[in-house]
């Protein structure tokens, strides 16, 4: 009776000696490190023991009443089907099945499990989970590893956005990984999809110790349906987070106590010292512009909708340059707000969810995300009152305040999240210096130029130190998440942008009349007049003018626009030598910036910079 068992720990990676010492229930099985964490974990019973009464009345309270609040999304699915496969499965990627593990449980349970064992944990007044990511409250890209594998070292994008790291250094990270889960009294396990398109979707798993990393992920992948949950089988890819638990900073390659790290060829996302939500959605992403591309297909940090007519426009930027806003349009049709996939067929959407900044959110300004807010939602590092009324412009524990939902949620969304070829892609950027126009029609060489570019900027007091506008360059619009070079995207996206005959415009959401602290932000009101005027057809058919240094073509007029605001020479409230002074400045910075990828680019993207 004891060898099936011996042999399912074997593929834990356990040792003879700690099989003997687990059988025979001794903590002793477990590394060292593992059993103090385990030793000093206050039990749930402690921890409720420890903390003011009314945190816990209130979680009784709503414990009490969450069977009786919305149900969840008919999509979502029982706690824990009773599939044998699925428990080998689990023990091959190391961690131990049992009766802890809840897979695919439902938003109701996850609620219940969070509130009763997750510290700051609450209901807001809307309904949805409030959740605290602990120290981290955003990605941390420079732990960010790839392990460098002979099947894939040629294909990666090495430098400092792909920093290597060895097949041993990343054996430690899981087998920490994997100790640290299988000391848990509770686990979670999600399993769905990433992308749309059945042709090209990959199955993922993730494996955490947070209720609300598993609400998270629950929202942000594609829900499997009780038939496809139980034909799973072996996933595509594994996400083990063990964030709770720190990396050891001395093992090779390591930098600090967190480490994101991804095997490519293990088919393994291992995540430490990190309690941050948008790794596993981030990391799911990069496995997705691995994969893509190697199949032809190519993959986009972008946003997208279409409109009555079945016309699809693609929106790429950076944070806070308006993706996610100004793709919320209540005309047309919502597949997806951040990952896409350009395929022969059209496009379609990586997730089945939306993550978006709350950050001074409101009603008025951004009704459809507002309202999506609600039972089932994750609201991540929101400052909150008694009563789970959230103050959404409060930036007390971080300015990066965000929801994930559904995307059934939205109500104009489009599901199954696909569509045709796109008609038209907008290159947003919020220029802080105040001399980009707010919108440019460009050139095929200008498209492949601003797109490998991927600027933007951040303003002062965003970051410690930054106390003047700082240019941003992201290539792709995606810097942080891409594992090819730049350029293979930039050519299959002029490849596909000259077949389908698409149009390209430049869109500035950011500031007029002067530099940051002097003009002002362009009007969300005037950048969506923009957009209607692209998607109506009125800018194709305009009249244009040429812009200054950077050689754009900008329209003369645009309806609800004002044509001082169309042209950022006339907008400037400073002195003539000012302005010019600034905009040299930036086509500097543009000039500076692309030379690294110049040795890769046309002569005639290079002439499609700006003009010193």
């Amino acid at each position: 009776m004891m060898l099936p068992l011996r042999r399912t720990l074997a593929t834990c990676g356990l040792t003879h000696t700690r099989q003997r010492l687990l059988l025979a229930g001794s903590s002793n099985a477990l590394p060292a490190s593992t059993r103090a964490i385990s030793a000093h974990r206050p039990s749930p019973s402690r921890w409720r023991s420890a903390l003011p009464s009314r945190r816990y009345s209130h979680a009784a309270t709503a414990r009490s009443t969450i069977d009786h609040a919305k149900p969840p999304h008919p999509r979502s699915l029982p706690e824990r089907p009773a599939v044998h496969s699925f428990d080998s499965s689990l023990a091959h990627s190391g961690v131990l099945p049992g009766a802890r593990v809840r897979r695919n449980a439902s938003a109701s349970q996850l609620y219940e499990c969070a509130l009763r064992d997750e510290l700051g944990s609450a209901i807001s007044s809307a309904g949805a989970l409030i959740a605290r990511s602990g120290k981290k409250t955003g990605r941390s890209p420079r732990d960010k590893r790839v392990v460098e594998e002979s099947s894939t070292v040629d294909d990666v994008w090495w430098g400092p956005v792909n920093k290597k790291l060895s097949g041993r250094s990343f054996a430690v990270n899981h087998q920490t990984a994997v100790d640290y889960l299988n000391t848990r009294d509770s686990l979670y396990v999600f399993d769905g999809f990433a992308g749309w398109d059945p042709k090209h979707r990959i199955k993922v798993r993730v494996i955490c110790a947070r209720a609300y990393h598993a609400l998270f992920m629950n929202n942000m992948l594609i829900r499997p349906t009780p038939a496809e949950l139980e034909d799973f089988g072996e996933p595509d890819f594994t996400i083990i987070n063990a964030g709770q638990f720190p990396a050891n900073r001395f093992t090779e390659g390591m930098g600090s106590p967190t480490s994101v790290a991804i095997s490519f060829e293990r088919k393994q996302m291992v995540i430490l010292g990190t309690e941050y939500a948008g790794e596993m959605k981030k990391g799911v992403f990069t496995v997705m512009h691995y994969l893509m591309p190697k199949a032809g297909a190519l993959s986009l940090h972008s946003s997208c909708n279409e409109g009555p007519e079945g016309d699809v426009s693609l929106f790429f930027g950076l944070s806070g340059t308006g993706k996610t806003t100004l793709s919320a349009d209540p005309q047309r049709l919502l597949i997806g707000d951040d990952e896409h996939v350009w395929t022969d067929r059209g496009v379609f959407n990586i997730e089945g969810g939306c993550y978006a900044k709350t950050i001074d959110l409101s009603a008025d300004k951004e009704p459809e995300i507002f309202s999506a807010i609600r039972f089932g939602s994750v609201l991540e590092n929101v400052v909150h009152d008694k009563n789970g009324i959230v103050d959404y412009s409060d930036k007390s524990i971080t300015e990066n305040t965000r929801c994930a939902y559904p995307i059934e949620y939205i109500p104009n969304a489009k599901v199954p999240c696909t569509g045709g070829h796109p008609n038209n892609i907008v290159l947003l950027t919020c220029d802080a210096f105040g001399v980009l126009p707010p919108v440019a029609k460009l050139t095929p060489a200008q498209a492949m130029y601003h797109f490998i570019s991927g600027y933007t900027a951040k303003i002062a007091g965003t970051e410690e130190g930054v106390t003047e506008p700082v240019a941003t360059f992201s290539a792709c619009f995606g810097q942080p998440f891409l594992v090819w070079h730049p350029v293979k995207y930039a050519q299959m996206l002029a490849q596909k942008m000259q077949q389908h005959d698409v149009n390209v415009w430049l869109v500035n959401t950011g500031w007029s009349g002067g530099v940051y602290g002097v003009g002002k932000r362009i009007s969300l009101r005037h950048s969506r007049a923009i957009i209607d005027a692209i998607h109506s057809g009125e800018l194709e058919k305009a009249e244009y003018t040429s812009y200054g240094a950077f050689n754009l073509q900008i329209p003369t007029r645009v309806s609800n626009v004002p044509d001082k605001v169309l042209d950022p020479s006339q907008a400037w409230e400073g002195t003539t030598d000012e302005f010019a002074q600034t905009i040299s400045k930036l086509a500097g910075l543009f000039h500076t910036n692309f030379e690294q990828y110049a040795s890769q680019a046309t002569p005639e993207i290079i002439s499609a910079g700006p003009q010193i």
